[in-house]
Formats: structure tokens, sequence, C-alpha cells
């Protein structure tokens, strides 16, 4: 079977942007993030967006614009959040081989800065340990292959993604 697309999800800092380009370039296939599609779109920066219209109305919108994406072929990079939207997450596994980007809790942290700047979605009051317990079962549930990112660099997680994807 010839893959089509790539989504990459999994944890804020995990490296899903950056990795993509990379993936995307070795590959010679674009790269769509849909961060950025959401940022152009709505001619706003991820933590605008978050502060205007709340958790609730961010993860909405962030969802029928993932919903909607439908490359040719591509690797897209999507937001930590993604996988909130079940009808996104089933389109996008309907277009895509879904990867997910594994990190332990440490790594995370330790990559991530400012949380609010980065525009990641916390619930008031919620900490980033409770939030990466919420989302890796669903990073687990939609994926398709997961790829562990723990101690490797660019390179060798793109490597390893070529190998296993051909």
């Amino acid at each position: 079977m010839k893959i089509k697309n790539i989504v990459l999800i999994g944890m804020p800092g995990a490296g899903k942007s950056t990795i993509g380009v990379v993936l995307a370039k070795n590959m010679g296939i674009a790269f769509v993030d849909s961060d950025l599609v959401i940022q152009e779109q709505e001619g706003k920066k991820l933590h605008e967006l978050i502060e205007e219209r709340g958790l609730d109305g961010f993860l909405a919108l962030e969802g029928s614009v993932n919903a909607a994406l439908n490359p040719k072929t591509a690797v897209i990079a999507t937001g930590g959040s993604a996988v909130y939207s079940e009808q996104a997450m089933e389109h996008l596994r309907s277009i895509a081989l879904v990867v997910y980007l594994r990190l332990s809790y440490e790594g995370i942290a330790e990559r991530l800065g400012d949380l609010t700047e980065r525009g990641v979605v916390l619930r008031e009051g919620e900490t980033l340990r409770e939030l990466y317990e919420e989302r890796v079962p669903l990073y687990e549930k939609y994926a398709n292959l997961i790829v562990e990112c723990e101690n490797k660099n660019i390179r060798e997680i793109v490597m390893e993604l070529s190998k296993r994807l051909k």
C-alpha cells in the first residue's frame, strides 16, 4: 500500500513540526502544520485564539480545521490537542497513516518552555503531568504506528520513520 499522507500526533514539544518538515523533505512530499493553518485562517496566534474563544472554542476550531485537511500527499503535523476531536481524528485516519511520536513526561517537561506562549491547551489549574496522562491514551488509541523519541535526535527519528514506512 502506497502511503498518501502521514499525520504526526503527540504532546507539545515531542517534535511534530520539526520532524514533520525533515520527514517531508526526506520523502519529497509536502508539509502541512495544522497549527499554522489555523493561525493563517484566523489571522491570530494560537494563544490569542485560546484567550478569545476559551479552550472549548479553540478545540472546536482546531477540530473543524483538522477535519477539513485533505492534502494529496503530505506529512501533517497536528497540534497536541488534535486528539480531542474524534471526528477530526477519524477523518485523518481515513486519509493518512497516523504516527504517535512518544516521549516520556520528563522528556516533554524538559523541552517545553512557557506553556501559554506555546498555545498549549491547559484547563484552569491543570498541570502538565495531568495533561500528559489524559492525552497519552488518546494518542495510543488513534496511532497506527508509535515511534519512541526518547534520547533520539531528529535525524535518528526521521531515519527510523522512513525505514518503517517503506
